[in-house]
């Protein structure tokens, strides 16, 4: 009878565990994240959502939402985790989000997060821009530290700047907006326009990634880089002998951000990443990475990044950055993609 009651009983154990693996969820999340943050924010939600797995979809924020615009009649995402918020809107404004209030909305600050109610995408954390400068290369080739944006249209810099393509890299159509806004678009004749025209004589190519400009320069290979400053300072923290200057005119940035696929087969586990995604938990994740958390107060002080460095951020109007993002990059296009490295 025992030797019945034993077997009765992995019998049982065998059905419960073949039904846990059989309810593990697979959640297919687009993103634009860093690489080399991917791993620690999974094994993080799986330790506490440990039933579900998630297959990743990465690219650059240019590819990633030109690839999610051109699946609308075909959507393949359940979540959107780690990209830009002007794509985000993009999304939005197309109908493809299903808007949601994950649990710790409240705590994330309103000026990082839609405006709806409930909202279509909230913010993870600030990606700003910064020029990552190569001290040793510029000292021999007697190339001043630039402090200001309008310094890197200078002579000296001919051929020693390099930045991301703004069709491309979210950060590089930050930067582009951001020139637009300081100083004007007025249908591609406006000062932003100007600026670009000058710095276009200067820059030895426009890469497809907002980190390599910055890896570049790390290298040795340019002067400076416009990047990011997660990549900066990561790269400094390694021994790259690299300045981060963060110029005077102020900083274009964007925010990592989250969203739910609208249509997902999968919302119920959509909705717990998003949760997680949300909380202080992974907040304090993302600030490891960046200095400025969408919930307030998380984010420790990074070295290298100065204390009032949210104060530098222009302010950004991302619908606006939405609605006009096809004609700026047509218009960039048609000006400097003859600098562009050649698509893989």
């Amino acid at each position: 009878m025992n030797y019945t009651k034993c077997i009765l009983a992995a019998a049982i154990g065998l059905a419960l565990s073949g039904t846990a693996l059989a309810q593990k969820t697979q959640l297919t999340v687009y993103t634009a994240l860093e690489t080399d943050q991917l791993k620690a924010y999974q094994e993080a939600f799986n330790k506490v959502e440990p039933n579900i797995e998630i297959k990743w979809v990465r690219d650059s924020t240019g590819v990633v939402t030109a690839k999610l615009l051109a699946e609308k009649a075909n959507p393949q995402a359940d979540a959107i985790w780690g990209v830009a918020a002007s794509s985000m809107a993009l999304f939005d404004k197309s109908g493809m989000l299903e808007p949601y209030a994950p649990l710790n909305l409240d705590a994330i600050m309103p000026q990082y997060r839609d405006k709806k109610s409930p909202p279509a995408w909230w913010g993870m954390d600030v990606f700003g821009a910064v020029v990552c400068v190569n001290t040793v290369e510029a000292k021999k080739k007697n190339i001043p530290i630039p402090t200001s944006w309008k310094d890197l249209t200078k002579p000296e810099y001919k051929g020693q700047v390099v930045m991301p393509n703004p069709a491309s890299s979210g950060t590089g159509y930050f930067d582009v907006v951001a020139w637009l806004q300081l100083w004007g678009d007025e249908g591609g004749k406006g000062g932003g326009w100007k600026y670009m025209d000058a710095l276009h004589e200067n820059i030895a190519q426009y890469t497809h990634s907002g980190s390599k400009p910055c890896n570049m320069a790390a290298a040795g290979e340019y002067v400076a880089g416009i990047s990011f400053e997660y990549r900066d300072h990561t790269n400094k923290a390694k021994g790259a002998p690299i300045e981060l200057v963060f110029p005077k005119e102020g900083l274009g940035w964007d925010l990592e951000a989250f969203g739910i696929y609208k249509g997902t087969k999968k919302l119920d586990a959509a909705k717990k990443l998003a949760d997680w995604a949300s909380s202080k938990d992974a907040m304090l994740l993302y600030g490891k990475n960046f200095a400025v958390t969408a919930q307030p107060g998380v984010a420790p002080k990074l070295a290298n990044i100065p204390d009032d460095y949210e104060s530098r951020l222009i302010k950004v109007n991302f619908d606006q950055a939405a609605t006009g993002r096809e004609r700026t990059l047509a218009e960039w296009t048609r000006r400097y993609d003859g600098k562009s490295e050649a698509k893989k």
